[in-house]
Formats: structure tokens, C-alpha cells, sequence
């Protein structure tokens, strides 16, 4: 197919799934220009062209204004980002400059805050099966709490205060309260059924709390749950604050944390509740439930994904006749995994027509070789829509780039921030040299070209090559 080759396939008839992308699914600062759509006052087509594709482009704004929005909602200090939907040494920085604590769940994220500069103090560590590496990391740097998650993990951190002295570290203990929510089954985490934290039926956070208070190692200082992600009732995370304060009502410390899962609309038509009902919802439920202390919150999603967009290339249209139009770019599940995880759902549009009607109806899909790699299973996009069109995907923001890939050894995109006119890259793109930096044998580069598979290294470490491509 020709480069201006346009897509064909089935035209919808007008309703409102073939108008165009709707303004509150793109960031803050997304402006229409006669050029196209301008993000932080810079082009989207001049950052594809600048940086490539596909590419991660975030609002700055947004991602601070969102910060600071959760910040007055919940009170400073209750507010820790949620890393785990977007971390970079920039992300992490920003958070800590906007107010907010870090959340990190595994050594790696830890490291990542920390070499942003984000004091220890200002660090909770989580994560369901943190080793003994990971606690004595954070029990050395002094962060602010663990949150613990099981009595294995206790007797990791009693073993480290033991025999290599480290220092008394502050707990929360996880809990699991018996209410999930969610839009899927595998981002519900209350429930009595999970992987996650102690669980209040059989008296097992109970007993915990106890060994915990009457620890040498640990120092007490509440309880925290997390019933689930992508809620767009903030009753229902109302309901699940309630479950845990009762509990915490009972157990020594002051601070109850109630985790994150607001939920944001990916797609036109969904209501999302704001910090502030949430906070409100949330304050409610557990004085309602006996306490009267601190409540905290960990909000990733709710404050990276609208921020974010990802920008694709359009490389393939194929028109099956009687069957279906599929659109594929040039990134996929590798740099969004949702759809393919959570059969989660997303909407695109071009950026050189963001006002555009959308009454074609495609597949839009990836590059790799997997029939699942499907960004939209029906994707809503301009009749016009040509081969090397860009092509963007709103609320990406979280959990795109962090659960990011090689697979088919694709190199992972590279992260944009963009801000009053200027962009600035926070996290560049891989190369195909980078894919081979971790192989043991290292690159092949040494026999040059025009060698078989099958080289190997002599006993002396010297190549030994096989015969010539094209020889007998």
C-alpha cells in the first residue's frame, strides 16, 4: 500500500463514538494550533519528528498540578505517589518537589528514589515478598516506614536487627480487609482471597499486630490496605477505608493509610471523582468506623495518566474484506501492556486533526508477533487515516512505560516532558546496542560480518569463527 494510501474499510454511521477525541481524555495543556495538537506548548508532530516514535510525552503541569490537588485534599504529608505507575529519576523528583512522599515496592524503585535525591525519610517501601537485601537497603538508608506484609517478612527484619545490627525500622503492617474493587479481578488486591497483606477473618492481623508491637526490631506505627485500582466509585474505596479502621482502631500507632485506586476515564463518557470527594468520602468513613488519627493516601495512577500520551507511527493498513480493517504502528504491547493484561480500553486519534470526526472503525494493533498485541480492539479513527500518519493514544501515563518491554527485542521508547514550550527528555530511547549489554558472551561484533551461527570461543577466549556466508 502507498504511502497516501488511505485506509478504507467500514464507515460508521454518525453518533457520537465517531466524534472527536474528547477534550477531558487529553492533558491540561493540550492546545489546538492550525499545525495540529500542541501539548506544554510544543507540537506533538515536532516531538515525533525530534524524538521518534513511538515516544511517551508528558504534561508537567498536569503531573504537578495533580500533585498539589492531592496534597490539599488529604493534608501535607498523608500523600505518597505511587511509583509503580510511573517512575524516573525526573518523576521522582518532581513528586518530592511537589510535596509528596515515594512509594516504591521493590529494591530497584528504591534506588531510583534515592538517586533522585529524595530524602530516605520521604521513602515507604511495599511490596508483598520484599528478600533480605531489599529490607536491609531501606532499614540502613533510614526510610520512612515498611509496610509489611507477611510474618516471613517479619522475621527477615528481626533477623537483620539481630545479627547485623541494623537499626529499628518503623512498620505498618498490611492488612487484607475482605473488600476488593476494581475494574478487574487481577487489580482487586482487599479481598480475603489475596496475595497481599494479613487478613482480618481468623484473627491474623490481629496476631501480627502484636508481634510486631512487641518486637525489638520494629516500631509499630499503624495499618495500611489497598482494596484496588481503577475505582471510579469513591464509595466503594470509602467502604474499604471503613473495613480497615476498625481494625486499626484497636492496634498501637497513629497512622492509618488507605493506599490509592482512584480511577481515571480512559475512554469518552466515564465520571471520575476528584481528590477532594475522595478525601471527603474517605474522612468520613473511618471516623464513622472509631478513628481519629492520621489517614494517608497512595495515589499513582490518578496523578500520571492523563498526563501521558503515547504517539505512534502508522506503518501497515490491511483491509480483510467482509471482516475488518487492522491499523497497525510501531510499538505495541511492548510499551502498553494493559489491553493485553486487563482487556483494558483506550481511544486515538491523529494529532495533525484532533477535531476530526472518527467514523472509521479499525483494529488497532502492534507490531509484534502476537495475535493479543491489540492497543484497541475497535479503534474509532478518521476516514482519512494513511500509511506514516501519527497517531496518538491518550491516558497513557501510567503504567505504559512502567511495564514496558523488549519483547522481540524491541527497544523501549524514550520518556518526553514538555512544559511551557519546552521539552526535555527524562528518559532516552534504547538502542539495539543497550538489548545486548546484559549478554554474558557480549556482542558477536568481533567476527564481523558475514558469519554463520554457530562461532564459538576458543579455550584461550579468541573467536573461532564458522565458514563465510555464501561459501560451500
Amino acid at each position: 500500500m502507498a504511502a497516501n494510501q488511505r485506509a478504507g474499510g467500514t464507515v460508521s454511521p454518525a453518533s457520537s463514538a465517531s466524534s472527536p477525541v474528547d477534550a477531558g481524555l487529553l492533558p491540561l495543556t493540550a492546545e489546538v494550533r492550525p499545525e495540529g495538537l500542541a501539548v506544554g506548548g510544543v507540537l506533538l508532530a515536532d516531538l515525533a519528528r525530534c524524538h521518534g516514535t513511538p515516544l511517551f510525552v508528558y504534561d508537567e503541569e498536569q503531573l504537578r498540578q495533580r500533585c498539589r490537588e492531592a496534597v490539599a485534599a488529604f493534608g501535607p504529608g498523608n500523600v505518597a505517589y505511587a511509583s509503580k505507575a510511573f517512575l524516573c529519576t525526573a518523576m521522582a523528583r518532581l513528586a518530592h518537589e511537589e510535596g509528596l512522599l515515594l512509594d516504591v515496592a521493590s529494591g530497584g524503585e528504591l534506588r531510583a528514589a534515592l538517586g533522585a535525591g529524595v530524602p530516605a525519610d520521604r521513602i515507604v517501601l511495599h511490596g508483598s515478598n520484599k528478600d533480605e537485601a531489599e529490607l536491609r537497603t531501606a532499614m540502613s538508608a533510614g526510610v520512612r516506614h515498611v509496610v509489611v506484609d507477611s510474618f516471613d517478612e517479619l522475621d527477615r527484619i528481626e533477623r537483620l536487627h539481630a545479627e547485623e545490627r541494623l537499626p529499628v525500622v518503623r512498620v505498618q503492617l498490611r492488612v487484607a480487609p475482605g473488600v476488593a474493587a476494581g475494574a478487574h479481578e487481577a487489580i482487586r488486591t482487599g479481598g480475603s482471597d489475596s496475595k497481599f497483606g494479613f487478613g482480618l477473618a481468623g484473627g491474623t492481623a490481629e496476631r501480627a499486630a502484636r508481634r510486631a508491637a512487641d518486637s525489638p526490631a520494629m516500631l509499630l506505627e499503624g495499618v495500611h490496605a489497598h482494596v484496588g485500582s481503577q475505582v471510579l466509585d469513591a464509595r466503594e474505596l470509602a467502604a474499604g477505608a471503613a473495613a480497615v479502621a476498625r481494625f486499626a482502631a484497636g492496634v498501637p500507632g497513629r497512622r492509618l493509610t488507605v493506599g490509592g485506586g482512584l480511577g481515571v476515564a480512559y475512554e469518552a463518557g466515564q465520571s471520575v471523582p476528584s481528590f477532594a470527594d475522595w478525601a471527603a468520602r474517605v474522612h468520613a468513613a473511618v471516623r464513622g468506623a472509631g478513628w481519629d488519627g492520621q489517614v494517608g493516601v497512595e495515589p499513582g495512577r490518578s496523578i500520571a495518566a492523563r498526563a501521558g500520551l503515547t504517539l505512534y507511527r502508522v506503518g501497515t493498513i490491511k483491509r480483510i474484506e467482509g471482516v475488518r480493517t487492522y491499523v497497525s504502528v510501531d510499538g505495541g504491547m511492548s510499551d502498553n501492556l494493559r489491553p493485553a493484561l486487563y482487556g483494558s480500553r483506550y481511544e486515538a486519534f491523529l494529532p495533525r486533526s484532533p477535531r476530526a470526526d472518527r467514523p472509521l472503525r479499525a483494529r488497532l494493533v502492534g507490531k509484534h508477533c502476537e495475535s493479543g498485541d491489540v492497543i484497541i480492539d475497535e479503534a474509532a479513527l478518521p476516514a482519512d487515516l494513511r500509511v506514516s500518519d501519527l497517531l496518538a493514544t491518550p491516558v497513557t501515563g501510567a503504567y505504559g512505560y512502567a511495564m514496558a518491554s523488549n519483547y522481540n527485542k524491541l527497544p523501549r521508547p524514550a520518556v518526553v516532558f514538555v512544559r511551557d514550550g519546552a521539552a526535555r527528555v527524562v528518559v532516552r530511547r534504547e538502542t539495539e546496542e543497550d538489548l545486548l549489554r546484559l549478554d554474558a558472551d557480549g556482542p558477536a561484533g568481533p567476527a564481523g560480518p558475514g558469519v554463520l551461527p554457530g562461532a564459538r570461543r576458543s579455550g584461550g577466549g579468541d573467536l573461532v569463527a564458522a565458514r563465510p556466508l555464501g561459501t560451500a
